[in-house]
């Protein structure tokens, strides 16, 4: 018997589109152009020959880069609205999806993205929520990796500036110490009092190591994040520490810093959390005398 031409599970094919329009609401933050979105990425997928198609050996990866493509124009045309109201009926098959995702993605949030260039917000989204490879964020971007990286960079710290608020060193370093003294004591309820009820929080693992991909929002899934990740552990220690200028945690493993965290504070509340995993970003905190560190860019 022969099947036909690319035949896929159904779960598969359900999983690929989300993914998409995951892509495309995040860059654009708009659920009807998401799906119009994926929809002429699939039209690009068909327009190819069969045999350019089977020469592809990661469809979704390369849907995914056109995803990106498609995008990133949308976001350069001049005089683009930016986003559909809260209400926005969505144009695809998956609209619940799409509506709850918008429930659950800080208005605050999108319209600190809204801000960015659209190279940064590309390179942003594609690198922070959707952990894709340098040379793929590279490769849609139209940039080098170096100019990628400098891009998220200048995005990541926009966001910081637009949510944070000037805090005292005094405020830092108190939140700072709250939280950690609430992770190791694994107090839930107490960390939760810490949190904005819209805080969103970061994981940087530059794809090598298995740290949550996308953005978490929320206190309590901020907080069930935070406290399995700084859980108790033998030869694992977390402390205070200047983050950039300013008060952060630093979380050693055998004496080697394996992660940096970030705090940026609102009204004394967390209001962001920037994790930062990557081997290659803290490897300026492993060199040199133990306890140390240089520095890190969240």
């Amino acid at each position: 018997m022969e099947f036909a031409d690319e035949a896929l599970p159904i779960g598969e094919l359900v999983d690929e589109r989300r993914h998409l329009l995951d892509v495309a609401f995040w860059m654009l933050g708009s659920a009807g152009e998401a799906g119009t979105v994926a929809d002429e990425a699939y039209q690009q997928w068909y327009a190819l020959e069969r045999s350019e198609r089977e020469g592809i050996d990661e469809p979704r990866a390369w849907l995914s880069r056109a995803v990106g493509g498609i995008c990133l124009e949308r976001l350069a045309r001049p005089g683009r609205r930016r986003r559909d109201g809260p209400d926005a009926a969505p144009a695809d098959d998956a609209g619940e999806r799409r509506r709850m995702l918008e429930r659950e993605v800080s208005e605050v949030l999108l319209g600190a993205l809204d801000a960015l260039s659209p190279a940064e917000r590309a390179a942003f989204v594609l690198n922070d929520v959707f952990g894709m490879a340098p040379r793929t964020v590279a490769d849609i971007v139209g940039q080098s990796e170096p100019a990628c990286s400098e891009l998220a960079d200048r995005a990541r710290r926009s966001l910081r500036a637009r949510r944070g608020r000037p805090t005292s060193p005094q405020e830092q370093d108190a939140a700072a110490h709250a939280v950690r003294e609430a992770c190791a004591a694994q107090d839930a309820d107490r960390l939760l009092r810490l949190l904005a009820s819209d805080v969103t929080a970061f994981f940087d693992g530059g794809g090598k190591v298995r740290a949550q991909v996308r953005p978490v929002h929320g206190a309590d899934p901020v907080a069930r994040s935070l406290l399995t990740l700084l859980v108790p552990r033998a030869r694992t220690t977390v402390d205070s520490h200047s983050v950039n200028g300013r008060t952060g945690l630093v979380v050693r493993y055998d004496r080697r810093v394996a992660a940096v965290i970030s705090l940026d504070i609102a009204d004394r509340r967390v209001v962001q959390v920037w994790v930062v995993v990557n081997p290659d970003k803290l490897l300026p905190w492993n060199r040199g005398a133990p306890g140390r560190p240089r520095g890190v860019t969240p």
